[in-house]
């Protein structure tokens, strides 16, 4: 496996949230989009701007996409359909997103970066079992609101799934 890039997925869970809900998991600071895309063919894979490295991006099992692209001095995290514009865009400067990296001790290895909008925190993660090949990997976005968790959407897709989170330099999480 290459350290920079995993291959990962499971179901979308969603307490106490409608899945197509957008303004509910991602709360009212949210910026959501409508508008659609002309595109004719599924747009799937990443879709960063030219020069941006994909810190992180799925299809969940409702076929929406969580992206996490690192532009420099921004970070941008986006959700939604692939084939359309997202439906909720947070760009943040890279001094105000931080990050929580595996320290190279037991055996679950994880890491996420937090990008706060507001009240909520967007915290997208990725996280395996290095002992056991019984428990999958897990990876998506959990959604806090006031420090609060409210929702997580998970990966569905493994053969979608890229998480580059490892190592990225931002401030380490409070």
């Amino acid at each position: 496996m290459n350290k920079a890039l995993f291959l990962i997925g499971i179901l979308v869970i969603l307490p106490a949230v409608a899945a197509d809900d957008t303004a509910a998991i991602h709360g009212a600071n949210a910026r959501l989009l409508t508008k659609t895309s002309t595109a004719t063919t599924p747009v799937t894979g990443p879709t960063c701007p030219p020069g941006a490295v994909t810190l992180f991006h799925c299809l969940t099992a409702k076929g929406k996409r969580i992206q996490l692209c690192d532009e420099g001095k921004t970070l941008e995290y986006s959700f939604g359909h692939p084939e359309k514009q997202p439906e909720m865009v947070v760009r943040v400067p890279r001094a105000k997103a931080s990050t929580t990296q595996w320290q190279g001790v037991g055996r679950y290895k994880s890491e996420s970066v937090e990008i706060p909008n507001g009240k909520t925190t967007y915290s997208v993660f990725w996280g395996a079992d290095l002992v056991s090949e019984d428990h999958p990997a897990e990876a998506g976005v959990n959604v806090l609101v006031n420090g609060e968790h409210k929702a997580t959407v998970n990966c569905g897709d493994p053969d979608q799934a890229i998480s580059n989170l490892e190592g990225v330099e931002l401030k380490p999480t409070e």
